[in-house]
């Protein structure tokens, strides 16, 4: 049998698995995402709750409080240097920046770096135009970790403007689409 006749022949069939294979691939992969933050955001502050405040060193020695950006959304990027994921998920967060900052989101990265040089290294790096804050400790010591319940980085909590928590994510790609909707 020759190609040309086994697509006669089997063409409409093929083209049906394949798009139900393509079907079933994209559930899948949306279905993963579902499942990182099943799997990692559980402890993270609920919807609707009171986003706990906190004053932390930033870079440059001053301190920053989320209370410093009442009445704006705040998009809170729990990170650190040594975290591979969190360097994956760098270019993403960035884009985010550059696209929402401008529109009067705020940005504030939050470190479990306890190495300030290489914390700083990175955020040099990589163009982190947004304010930087840490304790210098590890995430399990961190008093900023037990607050907001975070066990896995990056994660990520959207304030919105009236102090209460808008979103609590790992995945970034669900900040954005929060953020579309509700920033004109």
């Amino acid at each position: 049998m020759t190609r040309t006749s086994i697509f006669k022949v089997y063409g409409n069939g093929i083209a049906k698995i394949l798009l139900i294979v393509a079907f079933m691939l994209c559930m899948q992969t949306i279905n993963a995402q579902e499942d990182l933050d099943a799997k990692y955001a559980t402890e993270l502050p609920k919807v609707g709750t009171v986003a706990p405040d906190f004053t932390l060193a930033s870079l440059d020695g001053n301190t920053i409080s989320l209370s410093d950006f009442k009445g704006k959304y705040v998009v809170l990027d729990f990170w650190a240097s040594w975290c591979p994921d969190c360097i994956r998920d760098i270019p993403e967060i960035l884009s985010l920046y550059n696209d929402f900052s401008d529109k009067g989101v705020v940005f504030l990265g939050v470190s479990f770096d306890t190495d300030k040089t290489r914390w700083q290294t990175t955020v040099e790096k990589y163009d982190i135009k947004y304010p930087q804050c840490s304790e210098f400790k590890k995430m399990r010591e961190a008093e900023v970790a037990k607050l907001y319940g975070v066990k896995w980085i990056p994660s990520l909590v959207v304030v919105g403007p009236d102090g209460k928590v808008a979103l609590s994510t790992v995945i970034s790609q669900k900040v954005k689409a929060l953020l579309l909707e509700r920033i004109k």
